[in-house]
């Protein structure tokens, strides 16, 4: 008996659940969905510049030796997420960093300018801005999230670590310092 009303019951439930559309389940932490598709990422020990390297150091003092940086940038079709993971930076110090608009190079200029989204002014809601303190040992992990997405046809080429923390207000928004290293993206 306990049987013929279980099936009774999923019967009943498949007809009444029939054209109703799936409820989405929610993501895993961290996981941005992408309509779109744009996931770049990029990273490794940061070495001096030589062709065709991806993770570049160039201030060995701010980045020594054995220093590392790792970036994961995900777009969806609204949203945005970078995270950037460093370790073997100065111990309790803290960095800029930015996306920017071109690949590494050879001369810390290469990268060119912060990645904008809309417009010309430098601010946390227009760029991509990940400053960090690291700890102890070095190593930090800051991740930013923004209510826009790449343009498919315009994605950031680097992330710059810079040697000061950004400046949010005033004639200086937006600057760091120095550029200490930088990582190359690559769309996957």
């Amino acid at each position: 008996m306990r049987i013929l009303v279980a099936l009774a019951a999923v019967g009943l439930l498949s007809v009444a659940c029939a054209g109703q559309e799936a409820v989405p389940q929610p993501h895993p932490a961290g996981h941005v969905p992408s309509a779109t598709g744009i996931r770049l990422s990029g990273g490794g020990t940061l070495t001096v510049p030589v062709p065709k390297a991806s993770a570049i150091a160039y201030d060995i003092k701010l980045a020594p030796p054995g220093a590392s940086a790792r970036v994961m940038s995900e777009s969806g079709a609204v949203l945005a997420t970078s995270t950037l993971t460093v370790g073997g930076l100065l111990p309790n110090r803290t960095y800029g960093a930015h996306l920017h608009v071109n690949p590494c190079g050879a001369s810390p200029e290469d990268a060119g300018p912060h990645y904008q989204h809309a417009h010309s002014h430098a601010s946390a809601d227009n760029e991509v801005w990940l400053d960090f303190t690291t700890d102890a040992e070095g190593g930090a992990t800051a991740t930013a999230k923004q209510d826009w997405a790449f343009a498919s046809d315009r994605l950031p080429g680097s992330l710059v670590i810079h040697a000061q923390r950004t400046r949010r207000k005033g004639a200086e928004a937006g600057t760091a310092g120095p550029r200490v290293a930088c990582v190359t993206l690559t769309k996957r």
